[in-house]
């Protein structure tokens, strides 16, 4: 919505964004369209082809016996979580409404 507001102002000739410039390594400005794509394919190689981390960060494994009720939904709950949903109420306080 707000990329349709910005361009119907700069249609209209009024007030238009103001557009950000790529810089370069140094800090200049690169104004040609074609360098900035060129320092934009620059800067992604080097942040995606960084070397792994020297020291990994320890992360603790969760309990494997953790007490999840994996049985079969009953006709009962069933029929509750219909009437909520038609209701518009969430049938959890997750706040997700059916539509």
């Amino acid at each position: 919505m707000k990329q349709v507001y910005h361009t119907t102002k700069k249609l209209a000739g009024k007030h238009s964004k103001a557009e950000k410039p790529v810089k370069d390594k140094e800090g200049k400005s690169v104004s040609e369209i074609e360098e900035q794509r060129n320092r934009c394919v620059e800067h992604f190689r080097e942040l995606l082809n960084m070397p792994a981390p020297l020291n990994p960060p320890k992360i603790e494994t969760a309990h494997p016996d953790l007490s999840i009720d994996v049985a079969s939904p009953t006709i009962e709950e069933i029929k509750l979580v219909i009437r909520q949903a038609i209701s518009r109420k969430a049938p959890e306080p997750d706040n997700i409404i059916l539509k």
